[in-house]
């Protein structure tokens, strides 16, 4: 990882994090990285007994440690209650965010009737339709794209390729990454069996919105489907990683993360602070309820109680999938064993009836 170029004193790096230091305070620390590649003069974090080894041979000037470490000959620590969290705050503080000058690119195609903010940033090849609106710095990369009466909020970023089609709604502090798509069409068809041209899937018009809070994170190439009618909603905070899809009409409560190449079908409703790992599949109209936590490829197929924990597919409690996957490895030679005992009891009733 690159050092960045401004050096700050451990002593300081320790009360930006509220951290207790365990070392000198005026030591000058030039940039963060991992356990293993840290050299003196950076700072690293331990979060995980998994990387002990790591920790007992790094050479970081000093590691961002649990509040319970104790103190290491040769490494300054910082003990807070959570180092990645601590962490991620010094990459902030060592890498601030930089914003593009603000402006209009003569390359850029804005409407006349659209409404950019003058402190807003358009690059060359982004589009703005008619009667849309772009907050104060936010900031449209080479082809954006904000449909006709679409609104986007303050402090936003889109970047390459990012849609946000007609009417739709995007919150404050939204990141939409490159080739994702707020409101495209949901797909909704009606199978005409009598069509004038033969049986065919007619198409229903997709007139609703989507709808996206403040707050929230939207990965590369993921798609959110527009409503059939009304809204599909993605809560304030919420944040969806790359290649996720959010059919039509779904509601996606605040705070909840749904990670890679996980799929919510139509009119489900995701609630608050829900972790859906990868590859989940949530089928439609049910609903999986506050904080519950869905395991990798689950497949879930009915609701899910706040606060619970599944697994599997179909999705069943976890310590249920947990027990049921021990019990599949052993499947081969139960099966023998029954086989042996069915001979057995064949033989006893011939003995018997002989």
């Amino acid at each position: 990882m690159p050092s960045a170029s401004t050096a700050h004193r451990l002593g300081d790096i320790a009360a930006h994090v509220r951290g207790e230091l365990l070392g000198d305070p005026g030591l000058l620390v030039h940039g963060l990285n991992g356990l293993e590649e840290a050299v003196p003069g950076e700072v690293s974090f331990y979060g995980n007994p998994r990387y002990r080894r790591q920790f007992e041979a790094t050479r970081a000037s000093a590691v961002l440690v649990g509040v319970d470490a104790a103190a290491r000959d040769g490494v300054a620590l910082v003990r807070v209650p959570n180092p990645h969290l601590a962490y991620a705050k010094l990459l902030t503080l060592f890498h601030p965010a930089t914003r593009p000058a603000a402006g209009i690119h003569p390359a850029a195609h804005v409407h006349p009737e659209a409404t950019v903010h003058p402190e807003a940033t358009v690059k060359a090849g982004a589009v703005v339709e008619k009667g849309a609106h772009v907050g104060a710095r936010t900031v449209l990369h080479p082809g954006a794209y904000v449909g006709e009466d679409a609104r986007v909020g303050d402090d936003c970023v889109l970047y390459p390729h990012a849609t946000v089609r007609e009417r739709c709604v995007v919150g404050s502090r939204v990141i939409l990454h490159a080739s994702s798509v707020v409101g495209a069409d949901g797909f909704g068809f009606a199978f005409d069996a009598e069509g004038e041209d033969g049986p065919r899937h007619f198409k229903i018009p997709q007139v609703g919105i989507v709808r996206i809070e403040d707050d929230v994170e939207v990965g590369a190439c993921t798609c959110i489907d527009r409503a059939t009618v009304g809204e599909t909603v993605v809560g304030q905070g919420t944040k969806l990683d790359n290649l996720v899809q959010i059919a039509h009409n779904v509601r996606v409560g605040p705070l909840s993360l749904i990670c890679a190449q996980a799929g919510v079908s139509g009119s489900a409703e995701v609630g608050t602070g829900v972790v859906l790992a990868g590859q989940v599949g949530v089928v439609g109209h049910i609903r999986v309820g506050d904080l519950a936590k869905v395991g990798a490829q689950s497949g879930v197929a009915h609701d899910v109680p706040d606060g619970q924990v599944v697994s599997g597919s179909p999705a069943i409690p976890h310590k249920d999938w947990l027990r049921a996957s021990a019990a599949s490895g052993q499947l081969a030679d139960l099966l023998k064993e029954v086989r042996a005992l069915r001979k057995r009891v064949e033989l006893l009733e011939k003995e018997k009836g002989g």
